[in-house]
């Protein structure tokens, strides 16, 4: 049964993985897990999604729920993998299609033991996960009623195939991303003293957001300010009037979340002035942090240990995650599993190895029996 069963998730994963799907645009993806579970008997449940799937196995008043997600990411993949993605600049470079395989196999475990189990399980294979704009959608559609408890996973690059991680409380960060708009005066680049030079701000913008996290928060404190793209500028011979900074914020302390737009305006806004031009700051809040349920965390723990899974208790992530909207509405875990990749989530090269799938599935498979048993 397991030979046969991790060869079909490899074969759905590499399918996945070939052709990608960005974020909202994930039709065929849909298709092709809407014909996986109906070939095995499991019926798309009617939510009236664009893109996405929602089904259900069993019968019952208990009912939990597992979460994949579908989308990929816009990058051109440079893994040396004979099933390489198909569709030019897009690659499922944080695993999705892994996650989406998993949840697959547990599907097709539990419909084989329908019968027997004391309740519903709901399957959630959830687009947009990376716009951070899936769950939401998932939730208002209605996805979560009568849920008891919700339960997701990644794939960790950096642990081993084997190896099982989640704590309970604060998990993953809270998200934020922002971008400010310099203006000043552009200058033909041979008389800089006639201009008011754009670039030399955002520059000196740059070196002090990492400043304001180093020296106005407490190095106990998990505070990160990344910039990650800078735009301004089209010849080398112009000082460009404008420059755009965009970047992202993650925190785990709500208190410093909340203050932080402020004290970025006045930071910009002091060091723009200093040189007589002006910069704003566009905020636009993510998700929140990802707060497992401490009894939920544990008890996924025990059936890890169960199933032969190497357990360790894991490490704050700065990594952002919309399932953490799922648990602000419904108790559940979430949990890592390792990938061993020798590249990193979002990386061109990510590669995760593959035998991971059939342990995993069985693994979701056994959490759920179970935690319909602990709540019917």
């Amino acid at each position: 049964m397991h030979i046969d069963l991790q060869q079909q998730l490899v074969a759905w994963r590499r399918e996945l993985h070939q052709f990608p799907e960005l974020s909202n645009q994930e039709f065929a993806t849909t298709e092709r897990i809407q014909g996986w579970l109906r070939s095995a008997g499991i019926n798309a449940l009617p939510f009236g999604l664009s893109t996405g799937v929602v089904a259900e196995i069993g019968q019952g008043d208990a009912l939990i729920a597992l979460r994949a997600d579908i989308d990929a990411l816009p990058i051109e993949e440079a893994a040396p993998v004979a099933f390489r993605s198909q569709h030019a600049g897009v690659m499922h470079a944080c695993g999705h299609d892994v996650h989406t395989s998993v949840m697959l196999g547990a599907a097709l475990l539990l419909k084989t033991r329908e019968q027997t189990l004391p309740g519903r399980v709901r399957l959630l294979f959830q687009p947009a996960e990376e716009r951070f704009g899936g769950a939401k959608t998932l939730i208002k559609a209605g996805a979560l009623d009568g849920v008891s408890a919700i339960f997701g996973m990644h794939n960790a690059p950096e642990l081993e195939v084997g190896t099982f991680a989640t704590r309970g409380g604060p998990f993953y960060a809270n998200v934020d991303r922002f971008d400010i708009e310099i203006g000043g005066k552009g200058a033909h680049a041979a008389r800089p003293q006639e201009g008011i030079d754009a670039i030399v701000i955002a520059s000196q913008i740059v070196s002090a957001l990492q400043t304001l996290v180093s020296r106005s928060y407490s190095p106990l404190e998990s505070v990160v300010v990344s910039v990650t793209r800078i735009e301004g500028g089209n010849t080398w011979n112009v000082l460009p009037q404008n420059v755009v900074l965009e970047g992202t914020v993650r925190t785990h302390n709500d208190a410093i979340r909340a203050e932080l737009p402020q004290r970025i305006r006045q930071l910009i806004s002091g060091i723009a002035e200093g040189f007589g031009a002006t910069a704003r700051l566009n905020w636009h809040p993510g998700p929140p942090a990802l707060v497992n349920t401490e009894r939920w965390a544990e008890f996924s723990k025990d059936v890890a240990r169960q199933q032969g899974y190497n357990v360790q208790h894991a490490d704050l992530q700065m990594g952002g995650e919309d399932f953490a909207f799922y648990l602000h509405n419904t108790p559940g875990t979430f949990v890592s599993i390792g990938s061993a990749s020798a590249f990193g989530l979002h990386h061109p090269g990510f590669n995760p190895d593959e035998a991971l799938l059939a342990p995993a599935a069985d693994y979701f498979s056994q959490l759920a029996e179970a935690a319909l048993r602990d709540v019917a």
